[in-house]
């Protein structure tokens, strides 16, 4: 699914925020990406989402090598992935159910079909009684789940996470990270960037830790049943 060889992305400051990264994650995984502030997370989930292009070294998903994709290839690659973002990203002017039904307009999808899917999305993160509500009187926890029934509302095989649960208290933080494992069981490939260490070592998933831009661990699950 992602393929990183001896990746680098050096900014036009001459800041290199990723310095040979070489990682590969598979299909149906769920992977949990750490580091201090600064390490390259953010940078990381960019490449793949084609927000930034690497500067050195291949870039791949689905063996797709993202450095040479055309600029008009791109929307039609982001459509199977779905981004989650800490700030939520939400339209204040718009209700729940027109948030989660845009990237399904901006597909082209027919007003039917919008309708099965976006309910469809905001009932697996239990807010199917909110679609008529505007963003603004959502409490934290409801805007992040209105931000991932967004993600998923198109069903993409890969989902990416930047800090999720970087605003919510460890209840709710815990409700985030059960809803990702759910849409994990069904297939769905997730990484998810995140500092929240103890939350992560709690899910007991394969952990990619960066420092200062380069790979440092790549630590995999414990068996079930194991104790660390």
């Amino acid at each position: 699914m992602i393929r990183f060889n001896n990746v680098s992305k050096r900014y036009p400051e001459g800041f290199e925020a990723l310095s040979g990264v070489t990682l590969h994650i598979e299909p149906g995984e769920m992977v949990f990406l750490t580091g201090h502030s600064g390490a390259g997370k953010s940078t990381l989930l960019k490449l793949i989402s084609l927000i930034e292009r690497p500067s050195r070294g291949q870039a791949l998903i689905d063996n797709v090598n993202l450095a040479t994709v055309r600029s008009g290839r791109i929307p039609y690659l982001r459509r199977r992935v779905g981004v989650i973002f800490q700030d939520h990203r939400l339209l204040r002017d718009r209700t729940v159910f027109d948030n989660v039904a845009l990237p399904l307009v901006i597909a082209g999808y027919r007003h039917q079909e919008i309708g099965r899917r976006v309910r469809a999305a905001l009932d697996k993160v239990n807010l199917l009684n909110k679609e008529r509500q505007f963003p603004i009187t959502l409490s934290g926890g409801e805007q992040q789940r209105v931000g991932i029934a967004r993600a998923v509302v198109n069903k993409p095989p890969l989902v990416l996470a930047d800090e999720p649960t970087g605003n919510l208290d460890p209840e709710l933080s815990r409700e985030i990270m059960l809803l990702f494992e759910q849409f994990n069981q069904v297939g769905v490939t997730i990484l998810i960037a995140s500092h929240d260490l103890d939350l992560i070592s709690r899910m007991n998933h394969r952990t990619l830790t960066l420092k200062q831009g380069r790979l440092l661990a790549d630590q995999r699950p414990l068996p079930a049943g194991t104790s660390a």
